[in-house]
C-alpha cells in the first residue's frame, strides 16, 4: 500500500487516513484533491494497475460516470441564459423525430421527473429488473466497444412503458441525459463536445477533460479498471479502462480528472457560470430525494450547512464531486477498482463517500451515488 501526497506542505493525516481505509476496503486505486481554507491538499494510493506495483496518480484520468450529467445540466442552463433553450419548453419541440409525450419539458429531463424508462434498464420497486442495453457479465464484457446510436437508445427507452405519467414522480434515467444532450446538439447544430469547449472548458482552462463520443480511450496517464465476470464456469478479470461509452452515453461518458472537476464544480458553485436565478433553479430540489437539475442538495446537519454534489459510477471507476454553495471548499475523487455483475464494490465505494464527505465537510453522511448502468 502506497500513498502520495502533494500541497504546499500541508499534514494531512486525517485525509491519508481515509485514503488507506479505501484501499484496504477493495478499492484498487484513489485520488483525491480537498481545497478548501487550509489550501489545496492531493493524495493517492492503491495502485495504477492490478497485480503492478506502479506507484498511483495524484491527478490522472478517469472516467466519471454521472458526474456527466452535471455538466450537461450546466450546459442546458448557459444556453437558457443565452435565450437559445427554454426550461419549460415541451422537449419534443426541440426533437420532433421522437414524438415525445408533449407534457415532458426540458426542465423534467435534467431533474428526471419525465418518467421516460432508463435504457441502461429499470429496478422497480417490487423488486423485479426491466432489460436495456447489456451493461452486466459477458454480455457487456463481449460488446464493450459495439457502438450505440443516441437516436438507439432513445427508441429502445420509448418502447418500454413509462415509469410514471411526466411530472407525477422522479426516477433516475440516463434516457433523461441522452436526450438533454440531443437538445444541446439541435439547438446548437454543433456537438455536444464543442458546446462544451466553448462554454465551460476553454473558459475554464480546464484541459483534462473530455467528451469522447465512441472513443475507447482514456488520455494519459491514467488508473486502471477491471470487470470480474463468470466465461463458461470460469471466473475472468479483464481490463475495461479501454471501452465504447456509447452504451451508457450522456448518461455517464466523460473523462476528467481531480484537478479539472475542482475547476468546474468551484467555479459552477461559486457563481461564475451561471446567472444567479439559474444557480438557485438548479440547486433547488425536488421533493422526493433532494435532487435539483442535475445536482443533488444534501444537508449535513447541525454546523455543517448544505453541501452540493454529483458522484458518478461506472464499470471499474468513479467519481465523487462536492463542494461548498459558495464553491469555497470542494472535495473531487477518482477510484478505480475490479467491479462485477453483483456490484459488489458498492458498499465499499459508499463507505468511502461517507467518511470523506465526514470528514471533508464536518458530519452528515454521503448519499449513495446514483449509478450510471
Amino acid at each position: 500500500m502506497s500513498v502520495i501526497l502533494s500541497g504546499r506542505g500541508q499534514d494531512r493525516p486525517e485525509l491519508q487516513k481515509v485514503i488507506e481505509e479505501i484501499v484496504e476496503s477493495g478499492v484498487l486505486g484513489v485520488q483525491l484533491r480537498v481545497n478548501d481554507e487550509r489550501g489545496e491538499w492531493a493524495g493517492s494510493g492503491g495502485a495504477r494497475e492490478l497485480g503492478r506495483s506502479a506507484k498511483p496518480l495524484t491527478d490522472g484520468h478517469f472516467r466519471i460516470g454521472s458526474s456527466t450529467k452535471n455538466f450537461i445540466a450546466t450546459t442546458v442552463l448557459m444556453l437558457a441564459a443565452e435565450g437559445r433553450i427554454g426550461l419549460d419548453i415541451p422537449a419534443g419541440d426541440y426533437l420532433p423525430e421522437f414524438g415525445l409525450d408533449r407534457r415532458i419539458t426540458v426542465r423534467m429531463l435534467l431533474q428526471h421527473t419525465s418518467g421516460i424508462f432508463s435504457h441502461t434498464g429499470e429496478l422497480y420497486e417490487d423488486g423485479t429488473v426491466a432489460f436495456g442495453v447489456p451493461w452486466r457479465g459477458k454480455a457487456w464484457v463481449d460488446k464493450r466497444f459495439h457502438t450505440y446510436l443516441p437516436e438507439e437508445l432513445v427508441r429502445l427507452s420509448l418502447s418500454k412503458a413509462a415509469r410514471f405519467e411526466p411530472g407525477s414522480g422522479w426516477s433516475y434515467s440516463n434516457t433523461n441525459y441522452v436526450l438533454a444532450r440531443l437538445v444541446i446538439e439541435s439547438i446548437t447544430e454543433r456537438s455536444f463536445a464543442d458546446e462544451l469547449q466553448r462554454l465551460i472548458l476553454g473558459p475554464l482552462g480546464m484541459t483534462g477533460t473530455v467528451a469522447p463520443g465512441a472513443s475507447p480511450e482514456v488520455p494519459e496517464p491514467h488508473n486502471h479498471g477491471y470487470y470480474r465476470y463468470e466465461d463458461a464456469g470460469q471466473e475472468k478479470t479483464v481490463d475495461v479502462t479501454r471501452h465504447n461509452p456509447t452504451w451508457v452515453a450522456a448518461g455517464g461518458d466523460m473523462i476528467s480528472t481531480t484537478k479539472d472537476l475542482h475547476t468546474y464544480f468551484s467555479a459552477l458553485m461559486g457563481g461564475k457560470l451561471l446567472p444567479a436565478e439559474l444557480l438557485t433553479e438548479m440547486r433547488t430540489p425536488e421533493a422526493t430525494i433532494g435532487y435539483g437539475l442535475g445536482v443533488f442538495a444534501q444537508d449535513l446537519g447541525p454546523g455543517a450547512g448544505t453541501v452540493f454534489h454529483h458522484n458518478g459510477a461506472t464499470i471499474g471507476s468513479a467519481a465523487l464531486m462536492y463542494s461548498t454553495p459558495d464553491g469555497s471548499t470542494t472535495m473531487t475523487a477518482g477510484l478505480t477498482y475490479v467491479d462485477d455483475a453483483d456490484m459488489s464494490i458498492a458498499a465499499a465505494f459508499q463507505t468511502a463517500q461517507q467518511r470523506l464527505v465526514g470528514d471533508v465537510f464536518g458530519s452528515g453522511r454521503a448519499d449513495p451515488a446514483r449509478p450510471t448502468r
